[in-house]
């Protein structure tokens, strides 16, 4: 019977067999992204129940979903699709958010555009009673 050390052993130098990299790297990064993924859902959590935006928590998320599969697409061969369709995903979750954001902050910006030229305006326009003083 194997210890679970050995076990554990076996199985972490595995990791990278199929994907022809050095399981080393590949198995560190594996499981050194496990805490980072679990922080980012806490985060994704926290964010839901205060009603706060969740888009940088997701992406965490997701990124560290995939970083040993990002090591394989530079290094290493035979990765899934299911990667490929994944990080396709995350970068055009990524745009989205950004670009929602982005026209977010131009509408907010065209609305105090609007109303300091309103205020403007209104400061100039003369009232009756400046007119029959004037006049």
């Amino acid at each position: 019977m194997q210890s679970s050390w050995e076990t554990f052993s076996e199985w972490f130098m595995a990791l990278g067999e199929p994907y022809g990299v050095n399981p080393v790297i590949f198995g560190s990064i594996y499981v050194g992204a496990v805490p980072f993924f679990w922080l980012a859902i806490a985060w994704l959590v926290r964010n839901l129940k205060k009603g706060q935006p969740v888009v940088l928590p997701v992406l965490m998320a997701c990124c560290c979903a995939v970083t040993a599969y990002v090591y394989l697409i530079f290094v290493g061969e035979n990765v899934p699709a299911w990667v490929y369709v994944f990080i396709v995903a995350i970068i055009g979750f990524a745009i989205y958010s950004t670009l929602n954001k982005v026209k977010k902050k131009m509408r907010e910006a065209e609305q105090k555009v609007d109303a300091a030229l309103a205020g403007a305006t209104q400061a100039k326009v003369p009232q009756p009673e400046e007119e029959k003083q004037h006049g």
